[in-house]
């Protein structure tokens, strides 16, 4: 998980916890005992019960704010026909053409290049963060996309927008190579 993956609100709401977390601690250690020197004194119990719901508050902060959503599940495998074939989602095509199967968005997309896809694959870091055969990457802080067998549309729109520990590659990559990456990522795992 990287801090990347986390939302706006998730690292504003871990950094407002940190924050109080941190003033707490400062205060203690440097105002309190210059007013007192005695501190925390008598009063030990209310601060080390103030100390441990900030840490559990701390604790809970990371789960909360930096918790990875689910992948959704794969597509179910459909076989293909010769000619090209719009899915009930109305967002993929796929076409075999002598033993080779090209992936496309039926919105207007370019069919990305799966062999041209797996250098995309490479380059761009993706098998640091998950599982795919076919690349012979076995990163585990994303989805194991042999697992999974996401459909194009998922895997283009994760590629472009990121999700959870996940990245948007938008800024990074081209559209060729967003549709490259999808083309090798189905192809791969029969997505």
């Amino acid at each position: 998980m990287s801090l990347l993956g986390i939302t706006t609100n998730g690292k504003i709401g871990l950094g407002l916890v940190a924050l109080a977390f941190i003033a707490f601690a400062l205060v203690s250690s440097f105002v309190l005992p210059r007013r007192n020197p005695d501190f925390p004194g008598r009063r030990l119990g209310a601060y080390l019960a103030v100390a441990t719901l900030l840490f559990v508050a701390m604790l809970a902060a990371v789960v909360v704010f930096a918790k990875e959503s689910e992948e959704a599940g794969g597509a179910e495998v459909t076989e293909t026909s010769d000619e090209p074939e719009e899915t009930q989602t109305g967002t993929t095509t796929e076409t075999e053409t002598g033993g080779e199967t090209e992936t496309g968005t039926a919105t207007g997309g370019a069919a990305g290049d799966a062999a041209a896809g797996e250098a995309v694959f490479a380059s761009a870091g993706c098998g640091g963060c998950h599982t795919l055969e076919a690349a012979g990457s076995s990163g585990n802080i994303g989805p194991n996309l042999d697992e999974s067998q996401p459909d194009a549309a998922l895997v283009e729109q994760r590629v472009r927008n990121g999700a959870g520990a996940m990245p948007a590659f938008e800024d990074d990559l081209d559209d060729k190579q967003i549709a490259d990456v999808t083309a090798f990522v189905v192809a791969s795992t029969s997505g």
